[in-house]
């Protein structure tokens, strides 16, 4: 049965990993009333771990996290079989990083500063198997 945008019997499941001790309590409550949020982890290798136990259809990643980064979480999730589309969450605004998200298999990339903005839009794209980039990094180049 496939995962439905807020109001169908089964909510779009979201894994959040940020290692910062409160933002991801504030995307969690951006994201509670139309999602479910499985959980909440704060380094690469327990993305793994949370992903093989609780199979969310989306996961929100930060980039610069302790032991895996979120760069080298995604790339050895998509080679186990990884089904979730990744987003990436993150401060960094440098078009390098966004290119080296893409290349992870990452569908989406939102800066952090424009979370409340951009963040519901990528987790539409990207539901839909289209990439998005937080239009204000579109903008500066």
């Amino acid at each position: 049965m496939r995962a439905q945008w807020a109001g169908g019997l089964n909510k779009v499941s979201i894994l959040l990993a940020d290692d910062h001790p409160s933002f991801p309590k504030l995307v969690e409550s951006l994201l509670k009333p139309a999602f479910d949020v499985l959980g909440i982890v704060s380094n690469g290798e327990s993305i793994l771990e949370a992903y093989t136990r609780l199979k969310p259809d989306i996961i929100v990643t930060d980039i610069s996290m302790p032991v895996l980064s979120g760069f080298e979480a995604a790339v050895r999730l998509r080679k186990s079989g990884c089904t979730a589309k990744v987003i990436f969450l993150t401060v960094h605004a440098d078009p390098d990083f966004v290119r080296a998200a893409l290349s992870t298999g990452a569908l989406g990339y939102v800066v952090k500063p424009r979370v409340a903005i951009d963040l519901l839009a990528a987790i539409k794209e990207v539901l839909e198997g289209r990439v998005f980039i937080s239009p204000y990094l579109l903008s500066r180049n």
